[in-house]
């Protein structure tokens, strides 16, 4: 039997009992509705999820510090390396290397220190820290109330949501009672901080001791340092609901400044103490630089290559592997139950093909007495149930399709009423569409075998005998 006669063959087959074979495409249709939405969720959460990070600034970020710091990050990756005091220093000079190394965008150093503010005569002990353009794309300054930096060397600052509570003397329960930032924001915007800092100078020294040399050869008094307090006005241009430097535990900051003026400061740092020859230069030592890298599938490549210069590395991706665990467990269970309603869709095609053997038994008689193969009717049956499943499939796509947009728009208008911006999580990508009228096909072929198999079995003679 040719292909165009089959095809033909099996649509009028289909359209003689359009009722009940349009139930069963329903059927198939609403387990594939099922697959989709559930895959499209957790394909959904996933992205969402990726686009969080790479827009906070830390997917794309690996974290350098020196092996000379004994709470590095990587404390396990000092094994056969150079001992902690015979390792690299991380300062101006290393950070600049690091920025030229392929795929890397910047390397910034973290600058943060604990100093006190005042506002209004009332004196604010809290941490400060550094923040360079770049962040102004992280998505903690997506809804800042006020803006961002007019320069990297303005004397202005951003403050987090806390602290300008506490300016304001303003006390909440979290969770429980949440201050607008608007609300915050608006007596704070344009008003002055008053910063107390202690900045380091470095003077030159007329004496020098034979008996104070470093290992290597610096001599520890050719040099020397002093502590100066300074004051510095801040204006006050934003106040971030968000945390941007959520990721960083106990030791976040909870003011910003522009990276440029922190480094003009030259404020005292703990790095300055533990690295005394270089403290009383002017090559600053840092605690930790970040290193923005152009693609995320790039980290573990300048990973390696910072590692090679004797620094210890961390990034987000570290931390990530098993939340990408995480998210391909979910996707098979959600995969699963969302073809359970499959499943029982296969049950309803065998049902309909099972009955359209008993209703088309002198049929099937008459085909095979002028010539008809058992192959013949197989294909027959096996036409017929690849039709409602790619029929199905096409229709339990836009299903699905439509069952998530509804849901994201009702999650979205739910969001807006609590104040939270929309988001998007549900995806349905071209791969998922293909995989669901596919997957939808071989299904019911699958089905189709029982009922296929039993036509093709049927004795031609009692066929055309029965009534």
């Amino acid at each position: 039997m040719k292909l165009p006669d089959l095809a033909e063959l099996a649509l009028r087959n289909l359209r003689e009992s359009f009722l009940r074979n349009s139930l069963t495409t329903i059927g198939i249709s609403v387990g594939v509705a099922s697959l989709v939405a559930m895959l499209s969720l957790g394909i959904g959460l996933q992205q969402l999820a990726s686009r969080r990070l790479m827009k906070s600034g830390l997917f794309d970020t690996v974290v350098v510090t020196s092996r000379r710091d004994l709470r590095n990050f990587g404390r396990e990756e000092e094994r056969g390396a150079p001992a902690p005091g015979e390792s690299r220093i991380l300062d101006e000079p290393t950070r600049v290397e690091i920025e030229h190394l392929p795929n890397v965008l910047e390397a910034y150093p973290d600058i943060r220190f604990i100093t006190e503010l005042r506002y209004e005569d009332k004196p604010h002990l809290t941490m400060i820290a550094a923040l360079p353009p770049s962040a102004k794309s992280n998505d903690a300054f997506d809804t800042v109330q006020g803006q961002f930096f007019s320069s990297d060397i303005a004397p202005e600052a951003i403050l987090q949501k806390t602290f300008a509570e506490e300016l304001l003397g303003r006390t909440r329960t979290p969770g429980v009672d949440e201050t607008n930032v608007t609300e915050l924001a608006a007596p704070l915007l344009g008003k002055e901080l008053t910063m107390r800092y202690a900045q380091r100078e470095t003077t030159p020294s007329a004496t020098a001791h034979d008996d104070t040399t470093t290992p290597g050869g610096e001599n520890l008094f050719d040099a020397a340092y002093s502590v100066v307090s300074r004051e510095l006005k801040l204006k006050i241009v934003g106040v971030a609901d968000l945390d941007p430097e959520s990721m960083r535990g106990p030791t976040r900051a909870r003011v910003f400044l522009p990276l440029k003026l922190a480094e003009s400061l030259h404020v005292m740092q703990p790095t300055d103490l533990r690295e005394i020859s270089r403290a009383a230069t002017d090559q600053p030592v840092y605690s930790s630089v970040s290193a923005r890298v152009k693609n995320p599938s790039q980290v573990q490549t300048v990973e390696s290559a910072i590692k090679k210069m004797g620094f210890n590395t961390f990034s987000i991706l570290d931390a990530s592997r098993s939340v990408q665990q995480f998210f391909k467990v979910l996707d098979v269970f959600l995969g699963i139950f969302g073809s359970l309603a499959l499943a029982v869709a296969c049950i309803g095609i065998v049902n309909t093909l099972v009955m359209a053997i008993l209703e088309r038994r002198r049929e099937i008689g008459i085909m095979k007495a002028i010539g008809a193969s058992d192959g013949d009717v197989k294909k027959l049956f096996f036409a017929e149930a690849g039709a409602m499943g790619i029929l199905g499939g096409v229709v339990g796509v836009a299903l699905g399709w439509a069952i998530g947009q509804v849901i994201n728009l009702g999650t979205n208008i739910y969001l807006k009423r609590q104040s939270f911006p929309p988001e998007h999580f549900w995806s349905v990508p071209w791969w998922l569409v293909a995989f669901a009228i596919l997957f939808s096909f071989l299904v019911s072929l699958a089905a189709g075998l029982y009922p296929a198999g039993r036509a093709a079995r049927l004795d031609p003679v009692q066929a055309l005998r029965y009534e």
